[in-house]
C-alpha cells in the first residue's frame, strides 16, 4: 500500500521559505568579504573561458600558463580603458584655470541668489564656509586614514577577484566533478545541463553588457561632438562605462556630465547634453537592452529592479552589479527543478510559458 506524503498547510509553507531567504541574506551579508571577490572570480573565469580553452588546445599551455596569460590579457584590455579616460582627464585638468573660473562665477550667482531668496547676506554665507572648512581641517587626519583606508580595501579587493579567478580557472575540472559527484544520484545530467546553461547565458550577458556599453558610448560621443561639446570623447566614455549599472548608472552619467559641460560650456550646451543623455537612455531601455542583453537573461523589469535594490542594501554596489547574474543562475537552477519551477516562471516573463496548465489558465481568466 503506498505511503502519502503529508504536505503541510500553505502557510506553513510560505513561512518556511520567507525564513529560509532572510537567514540567507543574513549569512550572505555576513560573508561579504569573501564571497564579494569570489563571485566576481567566477564570473570572469567565465568569460575567460573560452580563451583559455583556446590557449591549452593551440598553443599547448599548460592550464597554469593558460589561466594566467587569459587574466594578464583581461589586465590589459581593463588597463587600456583605464588609460584612455585617464588621458581624457589629463586635458581636463589643463584647462583647470577656466574651470576655477567658470566656478567662481557660478558660486557668486549662487551667492546672490541666496542672499535674494533666503536674505542670507554674503559674509553670513562666507562665515559658514569658512566654519565649516575649519571643521574639515580639523579632521583631516581622520580623513587622510579613512581614505588610505579605502583605497588599500580597494586594491586588496582587486587582487582577490584575480587571485579567484586564477584558482576557478586551474581548478574548473575538479569543481565541476565535484558538483557532478555530490548530485550523482541521478541528476547528473541536470546538472551538466545547469553548468552549460550557466556559462552560456553568463558568457552572452558579460558579452552582451560590453557590447552595448560601447555602442552607448560611441552614439554619445557622436552626439556630443556634433553639439560642440569640448570634452566630447571623456563625456561619450562616462556614459558608456556608467551604463552598465542598471537603472541607476544613467543618473550618475547625467550628473557627472551636466557638471563638466556647465563648468566648461555654456548653458544651452549644458542644456543638450541633457536631453541627448535621456534620449541616449531611452533608445538604449527600450531597445539596445532588451536586444543585446535583456534576451540572454530573460528576467522581467520587476524582479530585475528589485534585485538591484536588494543587492545595493546587502552588499553595496558591487551587489547592484552581481544582482542580475546571481538571479540569472537562480532562475537557470529553478526551471531545471521540478519543485523550483514557479519560482522560475516569477522570474521571468509570460512569453516562455505558452501553454499554461488548467489551473494557471482559470486563473488569468479571473485576472
Amino acid at each position: 500500500m503506498p505511503v502519502k506524503k503529508l504536505l503541510a498547510p500553505f502557510y506553513e509553507r510560505l513561512a518556511l521559505v520567507l525564513i529560509a531567504f532572510c537567514a540567507l541574506g543574513y549569512l550572505v551579508s555576513l560573508a561579504k568579504e569573501i564571497l564579494d571577490p569570489l563571485i566576481f572570480g567566477f564570473l570572469f573565469a567565465v568569460l575567460l573561458l573560452p580563451i583559455s580553452g583556446f590557449l591549452e588546445r593551440k598553443l599547448r599551455l599548460p592550464r597554469s600558463a593558460s589561466s594566467l596569460l587569459s587574466i594578464l590579457l583581461l589586465i590589459v584590455f581593463v588597463g587600456g580603458v583605464l588609460y584612455l579616460v585617464g588621458a581624457q582627464i589629463s586635458n581636463l585638468a589643463n584647462d583647470w584655470p577656466m574651470l576655477k573660473s567658470q566656478v567662481q562665477q557660478s558660486l557668486e550667482s549662487l551667492q546672490q541668489w541666496i542672499q535674494g531668496a533666503f536674505h542670507i547676506t554674503a559674509d553670513k554665507q562666507i562665515a559658514y564656509v569658512e566654519t565649516t572648512g575649519h571643521k574639515i581641517m580639523a579632521s583631516g587626519t581622520a580623513v587622510l586614514g579613512t581614505t588610505f583606508g579605502a583605497i588599500s580595501s580597494m586594491v586588496l579587493f582587486y587582487a582577490f577577484i584575480l587571485i579567484f579567478t586564477f584558482f576557478i580557472l586551474f581548478y574548473r575540472r575538479l569543481l565541476l566533478r565535484f558538483i557532478v559527484w555530490v548530485f550523482k544520484d541521478g541528476r547528473s545530467h541536470v546538472v551538466l545541463d545547469v553548468v552549460e546553461n550557466i556559462q552560456k547565458i553568463l558568457r552572452q550577458y558579460i558579452l552582451g553588457l560590453m557590447i552595448e556599453m560601447v555602442i552607448v558610448a560611441g552614439v554619445a560621443i557622436a552626439a556630443f561632438f556634433f553639439i560642440g561639446i569640448k570634452y566630447a570623447a571623456l563625456l561619450g566614455i562616462i556614459v558608456g562605462l556608467f551604463n552598465i549599472i542598471p537603472y541607476l548608472g544613467i543618473f550618475t552619467a547625467l550628473l557627472l556630465s551636466t557638471i563638466i559641460t556647465f563648468a566648461t560650456g555654456t548653458l544651452t550646451e549644458t542644456l543638450s547634453v541633457v536631453f541627448s543623455i535621456i534620449a541616449i537612455h531611452a533608445v538604449d531601455a527600450n531597445f539596445l537592452l532588451p536586444a543585446i542583453v535583456g534576451s540572454k537573461v530573460r528576467l522581467n523589469a520587476l524582479i530585475t529592479f528589485i534585485g538591484i535594490i536588494v543587492g545595493e542594501m546587502i552588499w553595496g554596489l558591487s551587489g547592484m552589479f552581481l544582482s542580475i547574474p546571481i538571479l540569472a543562475i537562480f532562475k537557470i537552477i529553478f526551471d531545471r527543478v521540478e519543485t523550483l519551477k514557479p519560482w522560475g516562471y516569477l522570474l521571468g516573463s509570460d512569453a516562455e510559458y505558452k501553454e499554461p496548465t488548467t489551473e494557471q489558465s482559470d486563473a488569468e481568466s479571473v485576472t
